[in-house]
Order: structure tokens, then C-alpha cells, then sequence
């Protein structure tokens, strides 16, 4: 059973028919399973989410994490019978524990989204949250906040202008207009459009690339540096990265790495325990 510690690490897999899980040589891949609601958000979903991504990283046997929606919606955002409920109470959300959002940025793996329809609101800040994201060319996407009387949530306001850039962000988050796929290629938010019955495939296909080829060590730390230095300086990025070097240097995936090149054979990488804990907080 999952330990009830708030303070321990997560290492057992959340057991909820809404989330399915499948783990296929290195790959997890979960899938939002609400599709009789478009797989809008709940909070008994984002338990299971995010607790399926933290025990994915706390699993060496899993290098890559897919995720992606049941039936033709990937997420439109919360359950619109909760928001009404918000909305007739007067309060954004209950008192209860959360999630960050934007859990998906803290796990030392790629996190892949296939995005197979409409992505929105919760569901659009998860996107952002991802390392990559492969989509159908039946995918659209919205930010919806400001047609729903909200701010920019869960630190968008701070990712998508690093994403697509400040005139871009500006002009999803102030007019939440739907763009298509293609659209979403062209100004960065996706890094590729196949059609629907080749997006499952494609993204996995690049996943598993990643498990057979790339050391868990390293793409950590890659994800790490990427996400960091976007607060960094350059020359706080270059004395990092030289930090990183020495360390690498010394790690049995350095030498393996050399090796399997030089004797022209798959690499063998160890797998990574990422001893990862992720507090939830309050949400007032």
C-alpha cells in the first residue's frame, strides 16, 4: 500500500479505474480514463495523476512517462459540475490538499504528452508542464481562463511566454481563442502533428528511442539545467553545466556511454530511483 506519510516518497502505483496505467519496456504510459466526461479533471483524477507520476519516478524500472486521454479528448479543464459548484459557493475551490500543477515539471524523466483532442484550462497547464508534446491533427487547444472570469492559473503566466514567447502568450491567455494543431506546431506549443490513429505510435516510438538509447542520468540532469536556467544567467549556466561535468565524468553511464559506442552495441544504462517527494500544499 502507498505509505501515508506525508513526508515519505511515493513508490506504489495509485490504484483508480480513471487513471490507466500500461509500463511496456521502460515506457509507463498513462491515460485519462473519464471519456463519458471528456476527461474532465477531478480531484480523485489528480490524486491519481500526480501520484502515478511521482512513484513513475521513483521507479527505475520506468525511463519514460506517455501520457494521454481516453476517447476523443485529451482534458477541457475541471469538471464543469465541480466549477459550478465553485462558482455558486463563491470560492475558486474547496479547502483541501492540492497538487502543484505543474508536478510534471518536477519529474527527473520525459514526460511526453499525446495530445488525441481538446486540451483546456487544467488540461492546457499540464501540456505546458510536459518536456514534449506530440499531437492529433484533430487536437485544439484554448487556455479558457479569461472567458471563464479566472487568471492566468497554476504560474502559466510564467511558462507560456518561455514557451512561445511573450506575444503569443499574451495572445492565448488575454483572448482564450481555440487554435488548432497546426497552429500550435507553428508557434512552439506542440513539437508534432500526425494524424489521430499515428499519434499514439509516434509518441511512443519516440519514447522508446529515448529508453534504448539515452541515459537516465544524463536526460535528468538535462531536464533539470533546461528548466533552471531559465533563472540562470549564462555564465551561471556554463559554471553549472562545468559542475555537472565533473560529476558525470565519474558515473558508471560516462563510461558505458564511451564503451558502447566505441564496441558499436546498444548501451546498457542503469535504471534511476529518483527518491522524488512532492508535498502538496493547502489550497485556500
Amino acid at each position: 500500500m502507498t505509505s501515508t506519510d506525508p513526508t515519505t516518497p511515493i513508490t506504489d502505483y495509485p490504484d483508480f479505474d480513471e487513471l490507466l496505467r500500461e509500463h511496456d519496456d521502460g515506457v509507463m504510459v498513462l491515460t485519462l480514463n473519464r471519456p463519458e466526461r471528456n476527461n474532465a479533471w477531478t480531484h480523485a483524477l489528480e490524486d491519481a495523476y500526480f501520484g502515478s507520476l511521482i512513484a513513475a519516478a521513483n521507479d527505475p524500472d520506468v525511463r519514460a512517462i506517455v501520457v494521454t486521454g481516453a476517447g476523443r479528448s485529451f482534458c477541457p479543464g475541471m469538471d464543469l459540475q465541480i466549477l459550478e459548484q465553485s462558482a455558486q459557493a463563491g470560492t475558486p475551490s474547496a479547502m483541501h490538499r492540492r497538487w502543484p500543477m505543474t508536478t510534471a515539471r518536477q519529474i527527473p524523466k520525459p514526460v511526453i504528452g499525446a495530445i488525441n483532442g481538446a486540451c483546456a484550462g487544467i488540461g492546457f497547464v499540464q501540456l505546458a508542464s510536459f518536456d514534449l508534446a506530440f499531437a492529433s491533427t484533430r487536437a485544439k487547444f484554448t487556455t479558457s481562463f479569461a472567458r471563464r472570469g479566472l487568471p492566468a492559473e497554476n504560474s502559466l503566466s510564467w511558462m507560456l511566454p518561455r514557451l512561445i514567447g511573450t506575444a503569443n502568450a499574451m495572445d492565448l491567455l488575454l483572448s482564450a481563442r481555440v487554435i488548432s494543431a497546426d497552429e500550435a506546431r507553428q508557434i512552439g506549443l506542440v513539437n508534432r502533428v500526425v494524424e489521430p490513429d499515428e499519434l499514439l505510435p509516434t509518441t511512443l516510438a519516440y519514447a522508446h528511442d529515448l529508453v534504448a538509447n539515452c541515459s537516465p542520468a544524463s536526460m535528468a540532469h538535462i531536464k533539470r539545467q533546461v528548466l533552471d536556467d531559465w533563472e540562470r544567467t549564462a555564465e551561471e549556466s556554463r559554471l553549472r553545466s562545468l559542475v555537472l561535468m565533473s560529476e558525470m565524468g565519474v558515473h558508471p553511464d560516462f563510461k558505458e556511454g564511451v564503451m558502447s559506442f566505441q564496441e558499436r552495441r546498444p548501451a546498457e544504462f542503469a535504471g534511476l530511483d529518483a527518491h522524488l517527494h512532492v508535498p502538496k500544499a493547502i489550497n485556500r
